[in-house]
């Protein structure tokens, strides 16, 4: 079984915000699956359903960005997977361009308070990740203020295109494995 996490914050005014890309790519997983997420439980809103003949569970916590670990450590305890290889977080990442992915089997938290979390309570950086770019903060800006605004109009055709990759990057660590994923996610 493999559990997918997208972060975000669950507050309806971050809804579509760059902070919360991870819950977006959740609702591309579902919309590609017909994965209804009508549940909640371990700190998290979530959804079971088979994805290319696996089982998953995909999840969005609801315990702010900053606390995602809290969650994500209760649903690996309750299902027991592997979190080296049946563990997959999809988050943003202000270092990439727009709708740029990049993967990982492991890794620090490269200033990314959700991740730092989740290595805490997880004891362990060895997790696959998606980050999916969205953007830097132009100068002057405060990072939260950048992060908490929504996309503008013409990187929105960039951002949809980049949920749809990052849908196959999720298929493709699922049937094949984070490395196969890696050499054809990562480039261009």
């Amino acid at each position: 079984m493999f559990i997918i996490v997208g972060l975000g914050n669950p507050d309806s005014k971050y809804a579509g915000t760059r902070h919360n890309i991870g819950f977006s790519a959740i609702t591309a997983l579902c919309d590609s699956h017909g994965i209804s997420m009508d549940t909640r439980k371990h700190k998290a809103v979530c959804g079971k359903g088979i994805i290319q003949g696996q089982k998953v569970l995909l999840a969005m916590p609801q315990t702010y960005m900053n606390l995602s670990g809290e969650s994500v450590r209760e649903l690996v305890d309750f299902y027991k997977i592997d979190v080296e290889t049946e563990l997959i977080i999809i988050y943003d990442d202000v270092a990439l361009n727009p709708g740029k992915l990049r993967l990982r089997a492991q890794g620090s938290a490269g200033g990314h308070n959700g991740i730092k979390n989740i290595i805490a309570h997880l004891g362990t950086q060895k997790f696959a990740r998606i980050r999916i770019g969205v953007g830097e903060k132009p100068a002057g800006w405060d990072l939260a203020d950048y992060v908490l605004g929504r996309f503008p109009e013409d990187e929105r055709p960039i951002i949809r295109e980049a949920l749809e990759r990052t849908v196959k990057a999720c298929e493709t660590i699922m049937t094949e494995d984070i490395q196969s994923a890696m050499n054809q996610f990562n480039g261009g």
